[in-house]
């Protein structure tokens, strides 16, 4: 049996192949290259796949790496899809649903990126991955580089959360502190691999491979669902690879004949202090243009020019979906109300697509009768500074009041 069907490379804009077997970044246009798989070759069932083991690497068949031994893991894949009852009937959306990605390993969705981009990038001989982040995609690659035994220099804003800075730390990357947003740091980054051998390039869709981890929250969604899809899917946008990645994945799965209908609508959530994408989906324009002035609570989600906007737009509107900007007091109000309504603290980009759907609702694009999916892309705890803290301290003999 096949462990990959992996078959070539593909230039997004142009659709030139390029060879899969050696290191790669971008196409000679400087666009993202998508991998392609020879469909033919896949011939696991649906049935089969249930019986493998809970790890994203049960879609082997359609993930890039050749030789099972040479892949990296700590257990990344298969996080629950959360029925959302109270919180959905308050939004008038019943059907809602999270996929909450805040329980994979480093604690975000970047764990399915870094772990099939790094088992890949070992596979082919690197020693070391360099990347700029706004920090959950640094550490998740300086946690998956430290497991295969690969170098990891990672580069981020000053303001990134300090848990990623931490966790970049203590798995033993070389970590350098940027005065400036996230292009800041790639311009860093790039001088950097010019200068040093064998490392590669791992930025946002500057290699081929984090699309495929990514492209595995589509699988599970598809198949945790009864190989069915959700009318809606809402994901929080700043590189967008993830939405790009869903959309890959379900039309590989409809290729397959493993799922039939209409894909669900995608919708990019973007946070109002740095919506480029919102603003090109809106303008009709198939790029988008950098804000003069970004900034968000939502960190991970504060990309003014994404490398792949046109492959974010093309999803969006591919699909039927759209694509909406929220403030920071919405989506950190829809934080607080999700952890009161059913328990669970998300991050603020997975709570801006809470926020999202209330104001889809209120506007009328969903009607309530929706299967509706939301991606919470990180844990909470990541973010501790968005809860401020302010309860009584009672002394050792000090009585807590009676609320009746």
């Amino acid at each position: 049996m096949t462990f990959s069907a992996l078959s070539h490379l593909e230039c997004s804009r142009d659709g030139s192949r390029h060879d899969g077997d050696v290191v790669q970044g971008t196409s000679t246009l400087g666009a993202p290259l998508l991998a392609r798989y020879d469909l033919d070759q896949v011939t696991v069932t649906r049935d089969e796949i249930a019986s493998r083991p809970p790890t994203l690497w049960r879609y082997h068949e359609l993930l890039p790496v050749r030789d099972p031994a040479r892949v990296v893991s700590l257990g990344e894949g298969m996080t629950p899809l959360l029925d959302l009852p109270r919180h959905g009937a308050r939004l008038g959306v019943p059907g809602l649903r999270m996929k909450d990605e805040g329980l994979v390993p480093t604690g975000a969705f970047k764990a399915r990126g870094a772990a099939v981009g790094v088992s890949r990038a070992a596979e082919l001989g690197v020693k070391g991955i360099a990347m700029p982040t706004n920090g959950n995609a640094g550490a998740a690659w300086a946690a998956y580089a430290a497991r295969a035994g690969l170098d990891a220099l990672i580069a981020m804003p000053v303001d990134a959360p300090e848990i990623t800075r931490r966790e970049c730390v203590v798995t033993g990357a070389e970590l350098y502190l940027v005065d400036g947003l996230i292009g800041d740091a790639g311009a860093l980054i790039k001088q950097a691999v010019a200068q040093r051998s064998g490392y590669q390039d791992t930025s946002t869709l500057r290699e081929p491979y984090r699309i495929e981890g990514k492209k595995t929250m589509g699988f599970e969604i598809a198949e945790q669902l009864g190989w069915r899809c959700p009318d809606v899917i809402l994901y929080p946008t700043g590189g967008g690879v993830g939405i790009i990645a869903i959309y890959k994945a379900l039309l590989e799965l409809r290729e397959l004949g493993w799922i039939t209908g209409d894909l669900p609508r995608l919708v990019a959530v973007q946070a109002a202090g740095c919506a480029p994408i919102v603003d090109a989906f809106d303008a009709g324009l198939d790029e988008s243009t950098a804000p003069a002035h970004p900034h968000t609570v939502a960190f991970g989600i504060t990309v003014p020019k994404a490398l792949g906007d046109f492959l974010v737009l093309d999803a969006v509107r591919s699909t039927g979906g759209t694509a909406i900007a929220v403030t920071d007091e919405a989506l950190l109000a829809a934080q607080w109300q999700l952890a009161r309504d059913e328990g669970t603290w998300v991050c603020p980009e997975g709570a801006a697509c809470f926020a999202a759907v209330a104001q889809l609702r209120e506007s009328g694009w969903l009607d309530g009768s929706e299967d509706v999916v939301v991606l919470n892309t990180g844990t909470g705890l990541l973010y501790p500074d968005t809860v401020p803290v302010d309860v009584p301290t009672l002394a050792r003999d000090g009585v807590i009041p009676d609320r009746g």
